[in-house]
């Protein structure tokens, strides 16, 4: 391995205050509600960032370290007017002329580091992109012309206005071929673009993905993103790696999926309603106005409990600036996805076309239904796609990455570095 990351180099950062406690009571809720906006968003962002030892804020003049990588966040402008993408930028200080295709991505915190250190070793650049119209990109308007009942149509049209904007940003950023990371949604999107620009994808990694199964009735509950736990016991062990999938092991995180939606309570029921009515958990949130920042606290304190007291407030603070600020591409949701996360034009119809390796990844208790997976995985071997894999990760929900970043940390990198045996899985294979 090259250069080892630095420890840290924020005593020379300008000061920055600590994010406040999540709010217990109303008055504290008003406080926070009325203090958000896109100030306070920034610097819950550059709060996160500064955890990277590596991290160069925009005011700070250029390190002199000997870091393998430097990090930044810029703006990058598209061609519409107030159309950019935010993108951290984690490169490489001495690039090598054989290094693999630069990575984008999307993630949490602790992912960073294991990629940057992988990306100084290799030579090559890591860039973290917010999709247009999500986290701190541009929050521009978002509308589809298409008719209801033009189905095509919507769905065109809303992923256009995600996959489209990501082009131009690699047009932008000088990159001839990327290796695609992308979660839940963002996991969509990027099958999406390769389905449209093949030629500029390497490799595709797909973590929890939304919209892969064909049957509607699939076991699939958004709801549980408002309801579920982090777990923390990813966090106790290292030694907990992700596994090769298989149909038992997809049978039992579905079965897992039928007994929790047998007991589905009053309140994920309207969670689902609301969901069938459009609405986004943004919006709900939003809704409530002065209550928001409560919620989302509630939501703060069971989903990062794995996390570090100081990490939780950081990470409720960040997420509660996201969820408070205009609506934009969360208004294609429902024209891409129908009730329970099932896509209204499935991957698992559309994915056979790319010739690319493809590699898929679920948590042991997720509530994606990884059937979607297995599927894609027997289509892609029938059109001659034999490049492609799957893995669960144990002790890890839909946010793999987050529940046991170890596991995911370890994948990623071998997956980049296509490390260790090829493993094809299909429907068929052990159990």
């Amino acid at each position: 391995m090259s250069a080892s990351i630095p420890t840290s180099t924020s005593s020379a950062f300008l000061p920055l205050p600590p994010a406040k406690d999540i709010p217990l009571t109303f008055t504290a809720s008003l406080k926070s509600w009325w203090a958000a906006g896109d100030k306070q968003g920034t610097a819950s962002e550059e709060r996160l960032l500064r955890r990277l030892p590596f991290f160069q804020p925009e005011q700070m003049a250029s390190s002199t370290n000997d870091s393998p990588v430097i990090a930044h966040r810029e703006r990058v402008q598209l061609a519409a007017p107030k159309h950019f993408l935010n993108t951290l930028s984690i490169k490489s200080t001495n690039p090598s002329p054989t290094a693999p295709p630069p990575v984008r991505l999307g993630f949490f915190f602790r992912n960073f580091p294991a990629l940057a250190q992988w990306a100084g070793h290799r030579g090559t650049d890591v860039f973290a992109v917010d999709w247009l119209g999500m986290g701190r990109s541009a929050r521009v308007p978002f509308t589809v012309k298409a008719k209801r009942d033009d189905i095509s149509g919507r769905v065109h049209e809303a992923e256009s206005f995600f996959v489209d904007s990501l082009e131009e940003w690699r047009a932008k950023m000088g990159l001839e071929k990327m290796t695609l990371i992308g979660h839940s949604l963002g996991a969509y999107f990027s099958a999406v673009y390769a389905l449209r620009y093949p030629t500029r994808v390497h490799k595709l990694i797909l973590l929890s993905p939304a919209g892969v199964p064909r049957d509607p009735n699939n076991l699939t509950m958004p709801s549980r993103e408002l309801t579920d736990e982090g777990d923390s016991r990813s966090t106790i062990s290292t030694s907990h790696s992700a596994v090769a999938a298989s149909t038992g092991g997809v049978r039992q995180i579905r079965e897992e999926q039928k007994a929790i939606k047998e007991k589905e309570s009053r309140s994920r029921r309207l969670l689902t309603y609301l969901w069938e009515e459009g609405w986004s958990p943004f919006q709900v949130v939003r809704s409530t106005l002065f209550w928001g920042p409560m919620l989302v606290g509630k939501y703060s304190s069971r989903r990062f409990s794995g996390l570090t007291e100081d990490e939780t407030r950081d990470m409720h603070d960040y997420i509660l600036n996201i969820t408070l600020s205009k609506g934009s591409g969360e208004y294609c949701i429902s024209h891409i996805l129908a009730p329970y996360a099932h896509a209204r034009m499935p991957l698992v119809d559309r994915i056979a076309a790319l010739k690319l390796p493809i590699t898929f990844i679920y948590g042991e208790h997720d509530w994606m239904d990884p059937q979607g997976g297995l599927q894609s995985l027997e289509n892609l071997r029938k059109a001659g796609n034999h490049q492609s894999r799957m893995y669960n990760i144990p002790y890890a929900g839909h946010h793999v990455y987050l529940d046991n970043p170890t596991a995911v940390n370890e994948l990623l990198v071998a997956e980049l570095d296509d490390a260790g045996e090829q493993l094809y899985l299909f429907a068929a294979s052990r159990s």
